[in-house]
């Protein structure tokens, strides 16, 4: 059965923490695919910029 565990976060190192305590617990050849994406927007009124990094890791069970 193919699974799929879905990543979110604010900080590119919070997400690779995760991506990796996740990746120990799963044997290398059940991986198939990781997708990775990241977001960026501007908060007008307050001139911030906020980025969301994001991943999908694809597994067999």
């Amino acid at each position: 059965m193919v699974q799929v565990k879905l990543f979110d976060c604010e900080h590119e190192k919070d997400l690779e923490e995760s991506m990796n305590a996740f990746l120990e617990k799963i044997e290398e050849d059940k991986l198939i695919d990781i997708k990775y994406n990241i977001a960026a927007m501007v908060e007008p009124e307050e001139d911030d910029q906020i980025y969301c990094f994001s991943a999908m890791i694809l597994y067999h069970k």
